[in-house]
């Protein structure tokens, strides 16, 4: 077997990289997700404090900002665990190119979306796409559901979550 040349190696670490992936976290209880917001700033502040006393800070008020910094911890992991036990949490994934270019001919436009510029039929092509895309296995009939009965900011969420993962960028480009 001959030695790899650079393209193979490039060419092996481009075949092995995952495809993007978005999540989307529904909680049932508003309460509870405002509560772990809450704890997660309040967290973010208290470390960023300690952060920002300097070396020469009395030892004393240092001991005591540690201690709430520990405490604002804690009380983010507690909120934590009580948030994640009320989520229900969608993955989506990227689709590869052709499989998506299939998609979108799946489901043309109308003639007044096709004027508007869309390039798919809304009402059948977001379902279709959430189904497809969901790591989870997701049927198409509750993506249809989903659609249908959901609060319509969540089923927008639902929907740019499947979406907005087919656009993401992995690829930089600059000066090297």
């Amino acid at each position: 077997m001959s030695n790899p040349t650079a393209w193979d190696v490039i060419q092996k670490q481009l075949d092995s990289m995952p495809k993007p992936t978005q999540v989307l976290r529904l909680c049932s209880d508003p309460d509870v997700r405002d509560r772990y917001q809450q704890a997660k700033q309040a967290a973010q502040r208290a470390e960023d404090y300690l952060k920002s006393l300097g070396k020469d800070a009395d030892k004393d008020a240092l001991a005591l900002v540690r201690k709430q910094t520990k405490e604002a911890q804690d009380a983010l992991n507690a909120a934590q665990e009580e948030y994640d036990a009320h989520t229900v949490v969608l993955t989506f994934q990227a689709l590869e190119r052709g499989r998506l270019e299939d998609l979108i001919k799946e489901h043309p436009p109308t003639e007044e979306e096709e004027a508007d510029g869309d390039e798919f039929h809304a009402e059948t092509f977001a379902p279709a796409l959430i189904a497809a895309s969901s790591v989870d296995g997701m049927p198409l009939e509750y993506a249809q559901h989903a659609m249908r009965t959901w609060a319509l900011d969540d089923w927008r969420r639902l929907w740019e979550a499947a979406w907005s993962v087919q656009q993401r960028k992995r690829s930089d480009l600059g000066k090297g």
